[in-house]
């Protein structure tokens, strides 16, 4: 059955009705479309109704990640993620916040499974193969998160202003848990508006991928530092972009995930070496 698409006049028509899908770079929808992991009877152009452009601190959530890439005025960090993030043609494309709210690269989850983000009984990546998968926040649901930028803007300490209220970015996700195995904090309807990057002295974002480009983060690290105070965020190590308010000796790896524990380590210190020299 062909979706029927439609652009309302103003946010205040997107109900967010059962069926319902927002498309508007659709570099993540169309995909997920054509794979069958999306099914959508409706699906809502908001591309013309969501903010779009860099003013100060504020970036509106229909900003390309192309766009934010060229920005001088954008921190370091979140440029270098946007940067290596997809290639050309999707960073032209793709929106900030269709970024942040892409869904797990799981392939026991793409594939169908009958796994615990699709509400059965089991992680299939605790028994199969799952040498990408997380080292910490693992328990429930061993799915890694894919975005950079969403690391990049947790550890910049973003807010994010939807529809409906303004909260912390990282607040956006919640770890899977049985009987609510989703992973987003949103609510049917609720839009992603735009977000404030307070500045930051340094910042950097460093990434491990299997390809020298375009690839999805194996592991990824943000660091930010204001005044006597640095934040470091992961990509890829967890269900949801991780806060390291601890030590990488916290991490609970799988067997086959233990390597990401060095790789971290590594990166995490290349990134606050390259924010102290700043």
């Amino acid at each position: 059955m062909r979706a029927t698409l439609t652009a309302p006049a103003s946010l205040e028509e997107v109900r967010g009705d059962a069926g319902e899908v927002l498309l508007a770079g659709g570099t993540e929808v169309v995909p997920q479309l054509h794979a069958g992991l999306l099914e959508a009877d409706t699906l809502v152009d908001v591309s013309g109704l969501v903010p779009r452009g860099i003013d100060g601190a504020r970036i509106g959530a229909g900003t390309t990640l192309a766009e934010l890439e060229a920005s001088d005025t954008v921190p370091p960090a979140l440029r270098e993620a946007c940067r290596l993030a997809a290639s050309p043609q999707l960073r032209s494309m793709g929106t900030l916040g269709g970024n942040l709210l892409q869904s797990t690269r799981c392939w026991y989850w793409r594939l169908g499974y009958d796994c615990r983000l699709r509400g059965g009984d089991r992680c299939n990546a605790r028994e199969g193969e799952h040498r990408e998968h997380a080292i910490f926040g693992n328990e429930f649901c061993a799915s890694a998160h894919p975005s950079d930028v969403a690391a990049a803007l947790a550890a910049l300490g973003a807010r994010v202003r939807t529809t409906r209220r303004e909260l912390a970015v990282t607040e956006l996700y919640r770890l899977p848990e049985a009987g609510d195995p989703r992973l987003l904090a949103l609510e049917p309807g609720e839009v992603l508006l735009e977000l404030e990057v307070p500045p930051a002295d340094a910042s950097a974002y460093l990434k491990a991928m299997d390809r020298k480009r375009f690839g999805f983060p194996l592991v990824g690290v943000a660091a930010a530092r204001r005044g006597e105070t640095t934040t470091v965020a992961l990509a890829g190590v967890a269900p949801i972009p991780w806060l390291l308010e601890g030590s990488l000796d916290d991490a609970t790896p799988l067997p086959g995930t233990a390597w990401k524990v060095a790789t971290a380590q590594a990166l995490v210190t290349r990134a606050l070496a390259t924010i102290e020299r700043e």
